[in-house]
């Protein structure tokens, strides 16, 4: 039976698709010049996501072993391309921004890895769950990025929110420096990877501290029963006198 609880740590940080497992490292850096750039992208991969641990998990007792991986690819291709018309009719500015990388969804390593390794071998409430997580990891990390990256660079936060994503997002739209020029390289891809090596590494630090202190907290443990131990042998060596 799944541990729902795992899969969306599993998602959201101990397995990210980004920060580490690496995957999808071209579009991570391609798009996510500002955030908003990064939430369409991450949006777009989570419904891919969703609907191809759907589409697969239902499909899972169908398709042979022998012809799953055409199959997987040639369902993820349908799904991309219809998120694809569908933001090219709706979302069109956003669209014309994310361009090519949004039919290369397909080629999306993490998408294929979901479903081949996941989504075909448990039910469809797991996978869908997986699906979300999975996609949320990846649209916090693009996010993370974006917004790194939009700061830094040219002092606002969810650029064009309203114009790209609709006017349901204008709340997003921020400028958080006055009168602030920008730093052009954080902008450019060397920035990109720049800030990427950062958030890697703040993950891995955070990573460190939390093993540390569970650490910490499992040697107090031991200590403790020790003594409790120890105080039960002195109290049973007292009655026995």
């Amino acid at each position: 039976m799944a541990d729902y609880r795992q899969i969306i740590r599993d998602g959201i940080w101990d397995n990210n698709a980004i920060f580490v497992q690496m995957l999808a490292l071209c579009p991570l850096l391609a798009v996510t010049s500002t955030a908003t750039n990064g939430l369409g992208m991450g949006m777009a991969t989570t419904a891919v996501l969703l609907s191809s641990n759907l589409v697969v998990s239902a499909l899972r007792n169908i398709i042979s072993q022998e012809v799953r991986i055409p199959v997987f690819i040639l369902l993820i291709a349908t799904i991309v391309t219809l998120i694809d018309l569908g933001m090219n009719a709706y979302m069109h500015d956003l669209h014309k921004v994310l361009g090519l990388f949004i039919p290369l969804i397909v080629t999306n390593c993490v998408i294929l890895a979901r479903a081949e390794s996941f989504a075909s071998k448990q039910s469809l409430p797991a996978a869908a769950l997986d699906g979300m997580m999975m996609g949320a990891g990846f649209t916090l990390a693009l996010v993370l990025l974006g917004g790194v990256r939009e700061i830094i660079g040219s002092g606002t936060l969810f650029a064009n929110a309203a114009l790209l994503l609709g006017s349901s997002f204008s709340f997003l739209d921020m400028r958080l420096l006055d009168h602030y020029r920008g730093f052009l390289l954080m902008i450019l891809p060397s920035g990109g990877f720049l800030a990427l090596g950062f958030l890697l590494a703040a993950k891995s630090w955070l990573d460190h501290r939390q093993a540390d202190r569970a650490a910490a907290l499992a040697r107090s443990a031991r200590v403790a029963a020790i003594n409790a131990m120890d105080d039960e042998d002195d109290i049973a060596g007292g009655d026995r006198t």
